[in-house]
């Protein structure tokens, strides 16, 4: 018997499904053989795997248009002009960088619906038309409270006694007369505990959050809005766009969470309707916010400021998805101390911390340097002035570089080689101002240098005399007695104009028409009754009680 050779299984199958090649198909030896287990799969090609950023240098103006519909590139980015509608749409108003955009990164579309299509498509006939009459939503009929499948409605108002909703077109008038005390109280308390709002993330107010929030005033007077990220470094631009955009007026605000009121006359009926945007456009080519050599510094210099940046300890650290309210104070309160500021971003996404970045850049104001190892690495600039006035320096003079003081005082470095006279006490101009407000208002006691040199006994003396001395400023006002012809006497306390309300009006905070019977039937008498008053301040106690008891006829 011969012996066979046996080939591998694999072999057979390999040879079983290679194709044959056709007579006038050229043959390339260089080309690799296919592998046996990937016959099956397609290997995407290159030209759709790789993805070439396509950027377009346009001019402010319109770079596009469809008969009356446009698409516009100005100072707030790219905005689109509709027809009959109310303002320029974006799809943010209000995180647009300031700077003005140098290209855009895809065509100039409408992110909208065409005009000519009465319904989305979606593959199917549309269905008949419902034999059912559906009224339209009408806020001043709503259904009545506790009919069996309507969701809970909110009738329009407050309203005074006597008053009624009335039909409004503008602003002012569907806001109707601002809202007293009370009135927020009510319309705020119930929404501290609830769960219902609109959640504003980095981008800020998009377009499609306008359509939300009418539909949250469809059922309630007021809507909770909860700002986080971003958006958070200027509150003040967010409320004001809240305001500008959908008409309301924000009525309590409490750190990153917004209450905002549709109006005692609000319409749901009669609401702005704006179109919704299908998809998010590509955002424009902005300029560059770091560069090599900023604003008033060479490379060498910016340089030098990166290096020294590493041995910073950050004022700061960000965490994700945070509210950063106090981040423009606390920076501007570090520039007084030191003109490099870090400020620690680990954890966070690299598009949140460069937007806070030229935040900051146009807020406090200042100079970006780096934002290498998740870290935002500012410079005070050259411009720099100190917020608050000047004052006797405490600290040593010391030479100052080109980066206004950057070995000067408050500049904490991790270095080693930083070895700090502790006998040399530094203080920060800040610091100092505070020193001078206290001693002008009797708080604080300047020391004559005859009295550098007291003993610890001598001292704690002066200290005691100082502390019953502004212990009677602060709790004492002139009073003047007038006597009359009947013996009765009137004690009057007259305030010095200015030291004591700082130009607070009482009419002005609470007026009249605000305080009501109902503020105090909400209270409970019991607890607040003259027994409990009684308990605090003896009768008879008060000097006023003594001056009443000299001027007291006899036999009474």
């Amino acid at each position: 018997m011969t012996a066979t050779t046996k080939r591998p299984h694999h072999a057979f199958a390999f040879q079983r499904h290679r194709p044959f090649p056709s007579p006038n198909t050229p043959q390339n030896p260089e080309l690799p053989l296919p592998i046996p287990g990937n016959l099956n799969k397609t290997q995407p090609s290159n030209s759709l795997t790789v993805k070439h950023a396509t950027t377009r240098p346009v001019k402010p103006g319109v770079i596009s248009s469809e008969g009356d519909r446009t698409v516009l590139l100005g100072e707030s980015g790219v905005s689109y002009q509709l027809p009959g509608a109310p303002f320029e749409f974006q799809y943010s108003y209000s995180e647009t960088p300031q700077a003005k955009p140098l290209a855009i990164r895809e065509p100039a579309f409408l992110p909208f619906a065409p005009p000519t299509m009465p319904r989305p498509w979606t593959g199917k006939q549309p269905l008949k038309k419902s034999k059912k009459k559906i009224p339209l939503f009408d806020s001043f009929n709503p259904p009545p409270p506790g009919k069996k499948g309507v969701k809970f409605v909110e009738t329009p108002g407050p309203f005074p006694f006597g008053k009624y909703p009335r039909e409004a077109k503008t602003r002012e008038e569907i806001l109707g007369e601002p809202l007293k005390r009370w009135e927020i109280s009510m319309l705020v308390k119930p929404l501290l505990s609830d769960n219902r709002q609109v959640n504003l993330g980095r981008d800020g107010l998009t377009h499609n959050m306008l359509d939300l929030i009418h539909t949250h005033w469809k059922r309630r007077r007021v809507v909770k809005v909860k700002c986080k990220g971003v958006p958070t470094v200027d509150m003040d631009n967010v409320c004001r766009h809240l305001e500008e955009k959908t008409g309301g007026k924000i009525i309590h605000r409490v750190g990153g969470v917004v209450y905002l009121f549709r109006g005692r006359n609000y319409n749901y009926r009669t609401r702005p309707e704006y179109p919704l945007m299908l998809w998010k456009p590509a955002a424009p080519v902005y300029p560059k916010l770091i560069q090599e050599a900023p604003e008033g510094l060479t490379k060498d210099e910016a340089d030098e400021f990166r290096e020294k940046g590493k041995y910073l300890l950050p004022i700061c650290k960000l965490a994700k998805n945070g509210v950063y309210i106090t981040l423009v104070k606390d920076v501007r309160n570090a520039f007084e101390g030191s003109p490099l500021v870090r400020i620690d971003c680990k954890g966070m996404h690299a598009s949140d911390y460069k937007k806070i970045g030229a935040k900051l850049k146009e807020m406090v104001p200042c100079v970006l340097l780096s934002f290498d190892d998740e870290q935002i690495l500012m410079w005070r600039g050259k411009d720099w002035k100190s917020m608050y006035p000047e004052g006797l320096s405490a600290s040593v003079p010391v030479n100052l570089d080109i980066a206004g003081g950057l070995d000067g005082p408050g500049m904490y470095l991790r270095d080693p080689n930083d070895n700090p006279d502790p006998k040399i006490v530094r203080s920060s101009p800040k610091m100092i101002s505070l020193w001078e407000r206290a001693i002008e208002s009797n708080k604080a006691l300047l020391l004559d240098e005859n009295n550098l040199d007291l003993g610890p006994d001598d001292l704690l003396k002066k200290v005691e005399e100082f502390e019953g001395i502004s212990q009677a400023t602060e709790h004492s006002y002139p009073a003047l007695v007038l006597s009359s012809e009947d013996g009765t006497s009137v004690l009057m306390a007259e305030w010095e104009d200015g030291s004591q309300t700082e130009n607070y009006n009482e009419d002005d905070m609470y007026p009249e028409d605000d305080i009501t019977d109902d503020e105090y039937d909400d209270c409970d008498s019991s607890e607040r009754d003259s027994s409990e008053l009684d308990s605090i301040v003896p009768l008879g106690s008060l000097p006023v009680d003594q001056i009443a008891e000299k001027l007291r006829p006899k036999g009474i």
